[in-house]
Parts: structure tokens; C-alpha cells; sequence
């Protein structure tokens, strides 16, 4: 915070179908935030780590509204890293966007505004950062949040499996399984669902199957 007000480092805003989760297909604002302080073996954002431009959230909501939609997502990096994350979220959700925050799970997410849907992923042990779970965060869902496992191999799909029913997280919230693009076959993933009866809902990154691995689509 400075005598200006809260100011975040931003990768990029761009316009684009969102890839993932419930919302996914529907245009969508994207806002990256820049840094992170995990680092994932499939990261696919590294080139958000560092840079970024300073902006207010009143200048980040301007740049928004140049785009025909009321759908915005909040990503990163991590986007909870930075402390005035909680105001940008909040200046959205009083603009009337229907606002979206993609977080590691590794930071607390008890204070972000409550019209904010989380999307949570729950770091696999093939992540490198399941260490830096924060699993705490899991008691604050609430039934317009989910909950994201990004699935490396049969390994990581055998222990979210277990996370999911000892937890018994589908009772609460979505569950979303996703197969790490390049690593593990999405045909493999979707098998395993159905031979083992797992109430998750299996997603595919719609973004890298339209644009494949170019940036801020």
C-alpha cells in the first residue's frame, strides 16, 4: 500500500474463452497477475514470475471494460501473493463482474470476498508443491467454489482420488481432474474415472486445444 493506494503487478489483461472449471467457453476477461511463490513441475505461466506493469484496481477494471463481457477470472502466477489481490477482487465484484480467482491453494483464502468463486487447486504430490498445501483452505469452500487437482500420472491420480473421498470434498463442492498437458493421456484419465465411479467432473485446458501453448490465450 502506498499513498496512492493499493497498486498490483500485472503480467497482461487480455480476452479470451475461458479454458477451465464450470465457466468454461464462456468469454472471459483474464487478469495475470505477475509472481509466484511455488513452482511447479507443469507450470505454464513461468513467463508471469517476474515484471509485470504497476496498476491501481481502478486503472484494472478500466482495461476490463474495453471487453463484451461480464466474466472475469483473477490468475497468475499466484494472485493471492499480492496483498492488495483482496481489493482488486472486491472493486471487481462491485463493478457487477461475475468474478472468478484461480489460486495455488498454498496461500489462505478466508479473506477474499465472499462473491468471488475460488477456484482451489489441491497441489499432487507429482507437483513438487504438495508441501506447500494449505489445508486449511479446504474448510472455508463453500458450494460456489471448486476445487482443481492437475494430475501428472496414475500416482497423482490414485492419491487425489483418496484426498476426494476421505474428505469427502464432492459433497461440498465441484471437483474438477485434469491430465498435465504433454504428460498424461486424457483418454488414460477419463478410464480411470469411469472404472472407478469417481464423482469428479474430468476437464480438458479448452484454451490449449484451440491455441496450444501461446501466451495470454
Amino acid at each position: 500500500m502506498t499513498s496512492s493506494g493499493p497498486r498490483l503487478r500485472v503480467t497482461e489483461v487480455f480476452f479470451s474463452l475461458q479454458g477451465e472449471a464450470s465457466r468454461v467457453g464462456l468469454p472471459t476477461v483474464f487478469i495475470r497477475l505477475t509472481g509466484c511463490p511455488l513452482r511447479c513441475g507443469y507450470c505454464d505461466s513461468e513467463y508471469a514470475f517476474k515484471g509485470g506493469t504497476w496498476m491501481s484496481p481502478a486503472e484494472i477494471v478500466t482495461e476490463t471494460r474495453k471487453y463484451p463481457t461480464r466474466h472475469v477470472t483473477v490468475t497468475g502466477g499466484e494472485p493471492l501473493a499480492q496483498r492488495d489481490c483482496a481489493a482488486l477482487l472486491t472493486r471487481l465484484c462491485d463493478a457487477g463482474y461475475d468474478v472468478s480467482l484461480e489460486t495455488s491453494g498454498a496461500l489462505d483464502i478466508a479473506g477474499v470476498d465472499p462473491r468471488v468463486a475460488r477456484i482451489v487447486d489441491i497441489k499432487t504430490p507429482g507437483s513438487g508443491e504438495m508441501g506447500r498445501m494449505l489445508w486449511g483452505n479446504l474448510d472455508a469452500l463453500t458450494p460456489r467454489d471448486e476445487v482443481k487437482f492437475v494430475l501428472c500420472d496414475a500416482a497423482d491420480y490414485a492419491w487425489a482420488s483418496q484426498v476426494v473421498r476421505e474428505r469427502r470434498l464432492h459433497e461440498r463442492v465441484a471437483i474438477l481432474f485434469s491430465p498435465v498437458w504433454g504428460r498424461l493421456k486424457a483418454r488414460d484419465l477419463a478410464e480411470w474415472i469411469l472404472r472407478d465411479g469417481l464423482p469428479v467432473r474430468m476437464q480438458l485446458q479448452l484454451h490449449k486445444l484451440l491455441w496450444g501453448e501461446e501466451p495470454g490465450r
